[in-house]
């Protein structure tokens, strides 16, 4: 019997031998790179993906749901994909919790890595975020899930012009069950000590982080991060939040496709 993997879709160019893999993160899917994927198929192969219990991989059962929820094993998840593609090297573009599974893949497989561009990033968690993943994990088992996503949503992205986005991650959240969400929200304990050893080692892939001005969460971690590492820049955007690539895809389209292109040069 094969090795299930993945539900994912991959777009050729006629041209260009150089591939873009995009991952979303906790509680969205492929659907979240919508206002990217017509700039970027004129540039270059694109492969978007669904990680486990998310978008159209919430019915590979077997080997997914049976298996341990590890940040290795997720990245595996991604690997294997490339690997069923023929896939040995990538530009990856993650947003959120993605950025972590990159991040992560660029330790233990680096030589699938070309270059990360890290949307919303994930390099730490402060006091509020801490605080409800305490929360969270206290009341994991006996709320539904979804009244605890759209705090968390609210909370990360509490202003008007971030509605859009809480939105869209809601409506994407839906489609898990809520043994899956207490799974993946079980990872969000291993975060802060991965990304303190992180932190600590530089890696020579280079890296572009681009985060919202209005990310109260986690653009302060990102900052101190990008200080101790010397192939790491970041752009800053204006008047936005968490998810950046979907409440500004102008800017975020325009910063990461001139990064990528300085790659290939």
């Amino acid at each position: 019997m094969s090795k299930e993997i993945l539900f994912h879709t991959t777009f050729a160019h006629e041209t260009s031998k150089t591939w873009v893999v995009f991952v979303h993160g906790a509680g969205g899917s492929s659907a979240i790179w919508f206002r990217q994927l017509k700039a970027y198929k004129k540039e270059y192969n694109v492969l978007l993906l669904d990680l486990r219990g998310h978008g159209k991989s919430n019915n590979l059962v077997q080997n997914f749901v049976d298996n341990n929820y590890s940040f290795n094993n997720v990245s595996r998840d991604i690997i294997d994909v490339l690997d069923h593609n023929n896939i040995t090297s990538a530009h990856f573009v993650g947003i959120s919790l993605g950025t972590i599974l990159i991040r992560n893949i660029a330790e233990i497989a680096p030589q699938y890595v070309s270059s990360m561009v890290l949307g919303g990033a994930v390099t730490r968690f402060n006091t509020r975020s801490n605080t409800l993943v305490y929360l969270g994990n206290t009341f994991k088992h006996f709320l539904p899930y979804m009244w605890l996503y759209r705090l968390f949503a609210f909370i990360m992205m509490p202003k008007k012009r971030h509605k859009e986005s809480r939105l869209l991650f809601v409506r994407e959240a839906k489609r898990l069950c809520q043994k899956e969400f207490i799974k993946w929200f079980k990872l969000a304990m291993d975060v802060n000590p991965l990304m303190q050893y992180f932190k600590e080692k530089d890696i020579d892939i280079p890296i572009l982080y681009i985060m919202g001005k209005e990310d109260h969460m986690f653009l302060g971690p990102v900052k101190e991060m990008v200080k101790r590492h010397k192939n790491s820049v970041l752009q800053t955007i204006h008047h936005c939040g968490h998810v950046c690539n979907v409440e500004r895809p102008d800017l975020f389209n325009q910063h990461s496709l001139a990064f990528i292109a300085q790659q290939n040069r």
